[in-house]
């Protein structure tokens, strides 16, 4: 097996990880998020999900290439699937805009703390950096400028881990029950960020996803 083909192997088994660790993770947070009332935990979920069609279009890439076959459909269905997982995002964005405002107005019930979902958002703080860094040095090896847009993605995740656990620990530790909600507004700016750069197809540096790398 070529030095070649065994990165790209190693990029198809880290887009299959990445699929499988954000089923995971959107599964715990959006019922740990429902079930404690935490819209927080609920769009991170949701984006959790949105980054496994990433991850799933990325490594049918990766599959392309192992089996000797024209990349050119990959890359085609991987700039639509870009599009829709950016315009998901977007729709993402509002529904936490629109619900974060209508808690802190005092409508609905004050999120309850989550054991589940603190847990899942420190774990996450651990994995999805190892992750990111595997994905962007074997992006530089293989030249993809695919894999590198993942890898960004996936550091968006650490941030969002982040932000979410912050309010989930403040809400727990102190009781401050607009924690979450002002979280969830925290996340905003990396999701429209995100999902404007999947609408134009574009990596995190600006540069077209499209245009004949794996």
């Amino acid at each position: 097996m070529s030095g070649r083909s065994q990165l790209v192997r190693h990029g198809l088994h880290l887009s299959v990880f990445t699929v499988a660790w954000n089923v995971l993770e959107g599964v715990v947070a959006i019922v740990s998020g429902m079930i404690a009332g935490s819209v927080a935990l609920v769009g991170f979920g949701v984006d959790s999900f949105v980054e496994t069609a990433s991850g799933i279009v990325v490594g049918w890439r990766f599959s392309y290439e192992m089996r000797g076959r024209s990349r050119e459909q990959a890359e085609k269905a991987e700039l639509w699937a870009s599009r829709l997982a950016g315009f998901l995002l977007l729709a993402l964005a509002v529904y936490l805009l629109v619900d974060s405002a209508r808690r802190l107005a005092g409508f609905g019930r004050e999120p309850a703390p989550s054991l589940a979902g603190m847990a899942m958002t420190g774990i996450s703080l651990v994995v999805m950096p190892l992750l990111a860094r595997a994905k962007l040095k074997t992006a530089d090896e293989l030249g993809s400028k695919a894999l590198r847009a993942d890898a960004y993605e996936t550091i968006t995740c650490v941030w969002l881990s982040a932000t979410t656990l912050a309010g989930l620990l403040l809400n727990a530790a102190l009781g401050w029950w607009w924690a979450d909600p002002l979280a969830a507004l925290a996340l905003i700016p990396l999701i429209v960020r995100e999902g404007l750069e999947g609408l134009r197809g574009e990596t995190e540096c600006g540069g077209s996803e499209t245009h004949g790398e794996a």
